[in-house]
C-alpha cells in the first residue's frame, strides 16, 4: 500500500493500514523543513510537528506501539512520476492521494493509472460532481487498458467495484471527501452519544455495548448480535480482552447457543440510527410556513378579538332574536362602523353597538401588525431563517464549512432540527443553509449573546466544529457554563489535544455526555477501507479486536453460493447481515427459500433480517459481518500471522 499526503490524514491512515489490516505500507511525505503545514490559526501545534518530525517511527508501529513489519517513508515536495515510481506503485496494490489540495490528487492519480492500469485507487477530493467524473475516466482507462472493456461493477449504495469476485476491485478508482467521510460519524455523535457507526445504502447503523441482562430480563438483540463482551469488561480493575485472552477474552459473530450460553457477559448488537425528538419542517422554498406569518402574541391577540365578536354575535342574537347568520352579519357591520346607529332601538342593542364599535377600534391596529409582519416575514423567505420561537430539543451547529456543511446536510436528511451559527456570511455552507430552510445566527460564538440566540439553553446537542481549535473549545466551555448536562461534541485538529480536552471536561462534568473528534481519526477508517478494496464497508472495534463489514457479490464465494443464510453463517468469522434486492429479483419460490418480507415490489435498497432459510444465489449482493481472517478467506487474500489481533 502506498499512502501520499502532506498533512495528518496521510500518518492516520497509515496507521490504520498497519494497526487493523496489517498492511505493508509505504509513505509519501513532504520533506521535514517543509512538512509543518499552518493552514487553520491553532492547527500548528508542537505535538503535530513532533509527530511529523517522527514518520519514520510511525510508519513502522502500530497504533498501540506494536511492531508490524517492514514499513518505509519517501520524502518528496510533490507526487511526481519519479516519486510515485520510487514509492513502488507499479507494484503496490493501491495508492491513497489524501493531499488537502484538489488539483495534487488529481494530476498524480493520473500519473499513477498510468504507470499501473490495475492499481486500486483512493483520492481526497472535497468537489463531489469532479470527484465522480474524475472516478468514471480513471475506471475507463484502467479498463481499457487492462482490455477488459467495462469499468468496475457497481454495489450496493452506487459504489462502484464492491467486490467483483474474489479478488475483485482491481483497477478500481474510490474518490472520498474527509467531510463526508466523517460526518456520518459526527451526526451519530451528536445524535446518540457514539461514533461506532457504519453507514450503507443511506443508512446508519451502530454497534451498542449493553450490560448484563438482570434475571428474569430479556436483553433486546436489535438486528443481531455481533460479539460477546470478555468476562472481564465489568470489572473495573480488568483490562480489554483480546486473541489472547482465550475464553475469557471477546467472542465476535457467536452464535445463538453461545449467546444463550454467556450468562454474566455485557453484548455488542447492531442498531439502526433513529432519531425520535421533535422534527423542524424544512417547508418549500422561498414560501414560509403559516405558523411563522405572525408572532405568538400576534396570534393570541387575533384570536381573542375573534372570541369577542363571536360572544357579540351571540349576545345579539339573544337580545333581538334575530337568525344567527343575521346576528352575526349586523355585529359586523357594527364592527367596521358602517352600520346606521341604533337611535330607536332598546338600551341592550345600543349597548352591543358600542361594545362592538371599541371592539372594532382594537381590531385595526392589530389588522395592521398583521400585515406588516407577514409582508416582513415573505420578504425575508429568501434570506436566513432565525430560530423559530419555543424552539428546543434541537441540534446547534458552529461552523458552516466544508465539515460543518457536509453534517448539516447529514442531520437534516434525518429529519433533525438544526440551528446553525457562523461569523462569516459568506462561509461555504450558507447557501446550503438557505437551500434546507435551516435557521442561522449570524455571529461570534465566543461573543455573549450568540448562543442564547441560537437557544442553547433548550438544545438537545452542541455540534462545535469550527476550523479553530481554541474557538471550539471556548464555546463548548461557555455552553456548558449556561447547562452543565448539555451533550457537546467538538472538533480538534491534533488526537492529542482532542484527548487531553475530553478527560478533562468529562472529569469536570461526569454527569454529561462529552465527545472530542479529529476529523482525520474519523475519516481515516473509510480511506483504508476503500484502499482494502471497496468491500470494505468499515471497521467497528471491539475491545481489542475488530469487526470488519464488507459488501460483496456471492459469486464466486463456495462459502456464501448456494447455501441459505444460516447455512453461510461461520461462528467467529462472518455472518450474512442483509442483502440488496430491487424490483422483481425475488419471487418467494427460490430453491425453496422464503424471500426476505416486503421484498418486492420497491425500489433497490438493503433488506435486513434475512431469515435463516433464504438461498444465496451467485447473482446476489450481501453485506456481512467478518473478523479479519474471516474476510480474508472470502476473499482469497493470503492471512497473515496474528491478523485478527
Amino acid at each position: 500500500m502506498v499512502v501520499c499526503g502532506d498533512d495528518g490524514l496521510a500518518h492516520r491512515l497509515a496507521a490504520e493500514l498497519r494497526g487493523v489490516y496489517r498492511e505493508q505500507v509505504t509513505l509519501v511525505v513532504p520533506p521535514s523543513v517543509r512538512r509543518v503545514r499552518q493552514p487553520v490559526v491553532g492547527r500548528a501545534r508542537a505535538a503535530s510537528a513532533a509527530l511529523l518530525d517522527r514518520v519514520s517511527a510511525a510508519v513502522n508501529r502500530t497504533g498501540n506501539g506494536d511492531p508490524v513489519g517492514p514499513g518505509r517513508a519517501v520524502e518528496a515536495t510533490e507526487p511526481t512520476e519519479d516519486v510515485l515510481a520510487e514509492a513502488g506503485v507499479e507494484r503496490a496494490t493501491a495508492l491513497a492521494l489524501v493531499y488537502d489540495d484538489d488539483e495534487t490528487n488529481i494530476r498524480a492519480a493520473l500519473t499513477a493509472r498510468r504507470l499501473n492500469p490495475r492499481l486500486r485507487l483512493v483520492l481526497r477530493l472535497y468537489n463531489r460532481r469532479l470527484g465522480q467524473h474524475i472516478e468514471e475516466l480513471l475506471d475507463q482507462t484502467a479498463a481499457l487498458a487492462t482490455g477488459d472493456g467495462t469499468a468496475p461493477d457497481s454495489g450496493p449504495g452506487g459504489r462502484t467495484g464492491a467486490g467483483a469476485g474474489p479478488g475483485g476491485g482491481e483497477g478500481s478508482t474510490t474518490v472520498l471527501s474527509d467531510a463526508d467521510t466523517a460526518a456520518p460519524a459526527l451526526a451519530a455523535t451528536a445524535l446518540v452519544g457514539t461514533s461506532k457507526v457504519v453507514e450503507t445504502d443511506g443508512i446508519l447503523l451502530r454497534a451498542v455495548e449493553r450490560d448484563p441482562p438482570r434475571p428474569g430480563e430479556v436483553a433486546d438483540p436489535g438486528l443481531c448480535t455481533l460479539a460477546l463482551l470478555s468476562a472481564t469488561s465489568n470489572d473495573p480493575a480488568g483490562a480489554d480482552g483480546s486473541e489472547n485472552s482465550g475464553a475469557q477474552g471477546p467472542q465476535l459473530l457467536p452464535d445463538a447457543a453461545a449467546v444463550r450460553a454467556a450468562t454474566g457477559r455485557g453484548t455488542v448488537v447492531l442498531e439502526q440510527v433513529s432519531y425520535s425528538g421533535p422534527s423542524l419542517s424544512a417547508g418549500r422554498a422561498g414560501v414560509p410556513a403559516f405558523g411563522e406569518l405572525f408572532s405568538r402574541r400576534l396570534r393570541w391577540s387575533l384570536a381573542g378579538l375573534g372570541a369577542c365578536v363571536v360572544a357579540l354575535a351571540v349576545a345579539l342574537m339573544v337580545v333581538t332574536g334575530d337568525h344567527p347568520l343575521h346576528a352575526t352579519y349586523v355585529t359586523l357591520l357594527d364592527l367596521f362602523s358602517i352600520n346606521e346607529p341604533a337611535h330607536n332601538k332598546d338600551s341592550g342593542r345600543q349597548i352591543l353597538q358600542l361594545l362592538s364599535g371599541f371592539v372594532g377600534l382594537l381590531l385595526l391596529p392589530v389588522l395592521l401588525a398583521a400585515v406588516l409582519e407577514a409582508l416582513g416575514t415573505f420578504r425575508s423567505a429568501s434570506a436566513l431563517r432565525k430560530p423559530p420561537r419555543g424552539l428546543g430539543g434541537h441540534v446547534v451547529l458552529l461552523g458552516l464549512g466544508k465539515i460543518g456543511t457536509r453534517v448539516l446536510t447529514r442531520l437534516r436528511e434525518m429529519n433533525i432540527p438544526v440551528v446553525c451559527v457562523e461569523a462569516d456570511p459568506e462561509a461555504r455552507g450558507m447557501a446550503t443553509a438557505r437551500r434546507l430552510r435551516v435557521p442561522v445566527v449570524l455571529g461570534d460564538v465566543t461573543q455573549e449573546g450568540v448562543l442564547e440566540a441560537a437557544k442553547i439553553h433548550r438544545a438537545h446537542s452542541l455540534l462545535a466544529l469550527t476550523s479553530v481549535d481554541t474557538t471550539n473549545l471556548e464555546a463548548v466551555l461557555y455552553a456548558r457554563s449556561v447547562r452543565s448536562r448539555l451533550r457537546v461534541v467538538l472538533r480538534l485538529y491534533d488526537d492529542d489535544f482532542a484527548t487531553a480536552v475530553y478527560r478533562t471536561l468529562r472529569a469536570a462534568h461526569p454527569f454529561a455526555l462529552t465527545r472530542s473528534r479529529s476529523v482525520t481519526h474519523l475519516a481515516a477508517p473509510s480511506f483504508a477501507g476503500a484502499m482494502m478494496g471497496r468491500q470494505i464497508l468499515g471497521a467497528i472495534p471491539v475491545e481489542r479486536r475488530v469487526l470488519l463489514f464488507a459488501a460483496l457479490r456471492v459469486a464466486g464465494h463456495p462459502q456464501l453460493e448456494g447455501k441459505t443464510v444460516g447455512e453461510a453463517f461461520r461462528a467467529g468469522a462472518w455472518r450474512v447481515l442483509a442483502l440488496e434486492v430491487s424490483d422483481g429479483v425475488l419471487d418467494g419460490e427460490r430453491a425453496g427459500g422464503a424471500a426476505p418480507e416486503g421484498a418486492a415490489g420497491r425500489g433497490s435498497r438493503l433488506v435486513w433480517e434475512l431469515p435463516d432459510t433464504y438461498v444465496l444465489r451467485g447473482s446476489d449482493r450481501v453485506v456481512l459481518a467478518a473478523t479479519r481472517r474471516g474476510l480474508a478467506e472470502l476473499l482469497g487474500r493470503r492471512a497473515r500471522r496474528g491478523a485478527d489481533v
